[in-house]
């Protein structure tokens, strides 16, 4: 088979074991708390906000502006933890594969 047969046979199975990662990767969840627990935020690993939850007894009116920094906070830390992982999980998948002057 020649190289550029050999090259797309390995692009396909690379491209089939890339949706298979990523469609696992939707359902994969991580968390993130701040304010000592007071907010809690789990995101999934393809870059979306699953839930966000919140203690009762840090809602308080006078002091929005605390419970705006936590909940960014345990966003941001979630989003980071989910892209981690979604970079190390794609990593996987592609470590064998160089095209030169791409990757």
């Amino acid at each position: 088979m020649s190289s550029v047969g050999k090259l797309m046979k390995q692009a396909a199975r690379i491209q089939r074991q890339m949706e298979a990662v990523q469609a696992q990767l939707a359902v994969r969840t991580v968390e993130a708390t701040s304010g000592g627990g007071a907010v809690k935020v789990v995101a999934k690993c393809d870059g979306t906000i699953a839930s966000i939850k919140i203690d009762p007894q840090a809602i308080n009116p006078s002091d929005a502006q605390l419970l705006e920094d936590m909940i960014l906070t345990a966003g941001n830390n979630a989003l980071s933890q989910a892209k981690e992982i979604s970079t190390a999980e794609m990593g996987k998948v592609t470590s064998g594969f160089s095209l030169p002057g791409l990757m």
